[in-house]
């Protein structure tokens, strides 16, 4: 899959590159001059805060505390860095993560504990997709295009994700390690007895924990809302004055065509694209929603370099075990 990752890198760079001629290089500028130095103020909040809740979500996707918050938080900075920086369909940090913790966390729960906060981040994104279609409906007529397909994506999501979560309490990695060394694509007998573990934590965890659970989707669900408070200050900076509700509505809706395009690292170009629809659809314009994605993607990188620098700072111990 890495090849092809890095062939949509390279077509969502190129596609970039024709919406940047399109809507006018001047333009965007002249974005980026409105905002002047309150693009300091977008870099660290509400971002950082976004960071704290989504580092909550994960602390309560273990089924018992053992890391402080401030570890958890630098560790999840770093993860979330590898998967941008990497093409590795925003998977490639999630081990990462929970080979940081070690030996301060037995691996094995470590692992558990990044799949159940991806699934926990997922299904708060998807209940949010939800409310940004319910609000969408006080700014678009109900037979609008995108209202529509924002509909079919939440469909489409909601049986990813049932699936998802049925296939972890069934025996995801087990099955999965069974299914390659039947297909002769895998030879790893010792990993088995791995995987066996790791299917059990998740059940357990889904059985016996359901309130750190709840405690998870709603931290998760709270990052989301605050993202739309990110897109309401970029907005207003950039002299563009908006609702809360449209705000939100945005944020609703990048946030699922990200999503869908999790195969290109940092949904580069599809990200652009789809906000331009998005903001033309709402009667704001596409070359607004181009400059407000341009903005964000100079937040993100910012972050991303902060948690690389992290990632080097770490020397997790050797030899944890898959307990």
């Amino acid at each position: 899959m890495k090849p092809l990752r890095l062939i949509l890198l390279a077509v969502g760079l190129a596609f970039l590159g024709y919406l940047v001629v399109q809507v006018g290089p001047e333009t965007l500028l002249g974005s980026f001059q409105a905002i002047s130095w309150r693009l300091l103020l977008i870099v660290w909040f509400p971002f950082a805060l976004i960071q704290v809740l989504d580092t909550l979500g994960w602390r309560y996707a273990f089924r018992r505390d053992l890391t402080p918050f401030p570890t958890l938080l630098a560790v999840r900075l770093a993860g979330e860095a590898f998967n941008v920086a990497t093409p590795t369909a925003s998977m490639g940090g999630e081990p990462v993560k929970a080979y940081l913790l070690r030996p301060r966390v037995p691996l094995g729960e470590g692992l558990a504990s990044v799949v159940i906060a991806k699934t926990t981040v997922t299904l708060s994104q998807g209940a949010f997709l939800l409310v940004g279609i319910a609000l969408a409906l006080t700014v678009l007529p109900p037979a609008a295009p995108l209202l529509k397909a924002m509909t079919w994506l939440a469909a489409v999501e909601a049986a990813a994700l049932g699936g998802f979560v049925l296939a972890q309490q069934k025996g995801l990695f087990g099955g999965g390690l069974r299914l390659l060394s039947a297909l002769g694509l895998s030879r790893a007998e010792h990993g088995h007895e791995g995987a066996r573990r790791l299917d059990s934590a998740l059940s357990a965890f889904y059985r016996e924990h359901r309130g750190r659970l709840m405690l998870s989707l709603l931290f998760h669900f709270g990052g989301w809302v605050v993202g739309s408070l990110e897109v309401y200050l970029i907005l207003h900076f950039m002299g563009i004055p908006v609702s809360l509700t449209t705000a939100l509505v945005i944020e609703a809706f990048a946030a699922a065509i990200k999503s869908a395009a999790f195969l290109i690292p940092g949904g580069l170009g599809a990200l652009e694209g789809g906000n331009m629809a998005v903001f033309a659809a709402i009667g704001l314009g596409a070359g607004v929603g181009l400059s407000m994605t341009l903005v964000r993607r100079f937040r993100e990188l910012t972050w991303v370099a902060a948690g690389l620098v992290t990632l080097s700072l770490f020397r997790p111990a050797a030899g944890a075990e898959l307990t």
